[in-house]
Formats: structure tokens, sequence, C-alpha cells
């Protein structure tokens, strides 16, 4: 054991009471809490040594200052591997190519839609166009060997329509565009194989002629009806529907609740009469089904141009035996009573 002698009193300090713990409960040792400790090599003890137990305050921050920095190392440390590994990409790519990756669906969609307008239109007359416009759509290779992709050079087919129905994405760079179109009055669907790398698309080859969705039937209409509800929005929807179709504000405003702003027509037609209504029953707030029948202005009375329409409207009944209209839109189904 070291023990260090006091020149000044020949008084010795206890075994190791000049090391202050950090981390056990026990404090220094009482030979330094004690006596004072000179430290101008004088016998008697310094005027600002500590006595007794107050010298312990200085104990409590260093071990606070210690904690506090052995934390600040450690969160770093957990920080700093938690969040390398979030921005390093799977497999050890580089982060430019993880965006490289994903199918450029908007760009294929697009692609397709273009090729479409030129496959599905063909006539003997424009064979050479044509063959010359899907070159630009296939590789060099298809348009040689098959420059027509698959037509045989007789019949005509005349698209009217077309739009994207889906697409199917099999990996990084193929994928199947659906196109919903109409040629020669009949509906159907085409599947173009496209094929995606950087930054450019091709079409793979022939597309395939697909069946249109099929028809199905609408479930049934709800039953049940609130012939007294009914009958109070028959009396107060014509009156609406005028101020709807003419866009007039102010006239609008007598038909919605607080907090509610309709928009009109803006007098894109003017109202008729209402067709078809279904009032299901409910509380003060009911989804009801309107038929309207619109007029097109701007013709002679005697040749009107009429339009039935069907809307979904949400009104709502304030305790004033008055109904208001909270929102108005296309119906999702066929008016049940008319």
């Amino acid at each position: 054991m070291f023990r260090g002698p006091n020149p000044g009193d020949g008084e010795r300090l206890s075994d190791y009471s000049h090391v202050i713990p950090l981390f056990g409960s026990a404090g220094p040792g009482p030979g330094v809490l004690e006596s004072g400790l000179d430290l101008r090599g004088s016998g008697a003890p310094d005027e600002r040594s500590w006595s007794g137990s107050g010298g312990r305050w200085l104990l409590w921050p260093l071990r606070g200052l210690l904690w506090a920095t052995l934390l600040i190392i450690a969160y770093r440390g957990v920080t700093a591997i938690i969040f390398h590994q979030a921005s390093a990409p799977p497999g050890g790519t580089e982060p430019g190519g993880a965006a490289a990756v994903q199918f450029p669906v908007t760009l294929a969609e697009a692609y397709a839609t273009e090729f479409g307008q030129v496959y599905l239109n063909f006539s003997p007359a424009t064979q050479a166009q044509r063959e010359q416009a899907l070159a630009a759509f296939v590789p060099p290779g298809v348009a040689a060997a098959n420059p027509d992709l698959g037509w045989n050079g007789t019949g005509q087919m005349r698209l009217q329509s077309e739009q994207v129905a889906g697409i199917a994405v099999q990996d990084a760079r193929h994928a199947v565009v659906t196109l919903l179109a109409t040629v020669n009055g009949q509906l159907m669907e085409l599947g173009v194989p496209v094929i995606a790398s950087g930054g450019g698309v091709v079409v793979a080859g022939e597309p395939a002629w697909l069946p249109a969705p099929p028809q199905i039937s609408p479930p049934p209409a709800s039953l049940g009806s609130d012939p007294v509800a009914r009958s109070e929005l028959l009396n107060e929807l014509p009156a609406f529907f005028q101020a709807y179709a003419s866009g007039d504000n102010a006239a609008l405003s007598r038909f919605e609740p607080r907090d509610v702003s309709l928009t009109g027509l803006g007098g894109a037609v003017t109202f008729g009469s209402i067709a078809g209504l279904q009032v299901p029953p409910g509380g003060a707030t009911r989804q009801i089904t309107v038929s309207v029948i619109w007029q097109l202005p701007g013709q002679a009375s005697a040749d009107i141009t009429k339009l039935e329409m069907a809307y979904r409207v949400s009104v709502v009944d304030l305790q004033s035996g008055k109904w208001y209209v909270n929102e108005i839109s296309a119906a999702t189904e066929a008016v049940g009573v008319k």
C-alpha cells in the first residue's frame, strides 16, 4: 500500500484516501474529509481546504458529468449505425441504383397508348405508313421479320377510342399494359408487352387481343321508402335543381346548411322535372337518389333536347320541417321508384 506523508504535522493519509471513486458508493477517505491539505507546504491547514462532509458536493457533479459523456457517446454510436443501415440500399448497391430498378409505369402506359393508336388502325391503302409507324415502337429485329405485327394485309380495322385499363408489372424491366379500346364498334382489351431499361421503353412484340370486362348484374336496390319524407322532398327539390342548374349562389344558399357551399352548373342546362325519387327510411340525414330531366338551352321550343340523369343527394332535416342539401354527386345505382 502507498502511504503519503504529510510534511506539515507528520500525520499520514489513510490508505488510498486520495482516490475519488467514480462509480462506487464510497466517498473520500476520512483523512481528506477531516483534515485540511496544505498545498503550500506549510504545516497549518489551508484556509481554502474543505473539511467534514462538505467535500462530497464535488463527487456527484463529477459522476453526472461522466455519465452524461458516456450516454452522448453511446447515443451517437447507435444512431450512426441505424442511419447508416437505413440509407444503405439492399445488396450493397448505390442509392442511384435503387431508383433504377423501379419500373417506369407512367412512361410505359403512355408508350403503350401511342402504340395502340397505330396497331389498332389498319387498311391496305395505308399499309406502308402503318409498317413505318410500328417500326418506331418495336425492336429492329421484330420490325424486319414481322413489319405488320401479325396482320396479313387484308381487311380494315378502325379505332374509335382507347385508354389504359391497367398494368401488370412482372419485374424491374417487364410489364404488360392493358388498353381498353373500341374497334369497329366492339369493346375489347389489348395486352401490350413492354420492356423498359435505362429510361427507354420498347414494345417487345405482338400484343394480345383480350376480352372486354364482363358485364355484371348490379345488386338489388335497397328496399323500403319513407313516403312522408319523399313527399316533403318532392316539394323542395324542384326549386333546388332550378338553382343548381343556373348556378345562382344566392338561390342555392337557401338550401345549404351552415358551413356548406355548393357549386351549380352555371346555366349549362335548365331544369325540366323530377323523373324519379328514392328516399330510404332513416333519421335526420338521408342519402337519396334523384332522377332529373335536364333541358339543353338555346334550341327551338318545339324541338328541345332533354337528358335524364341520376344524382345521389345527401339531405338533412335540421328539425325545422325543411330539408337541406349537404352534398350532390353522381348516383351509384338507378332510381328504384319512378
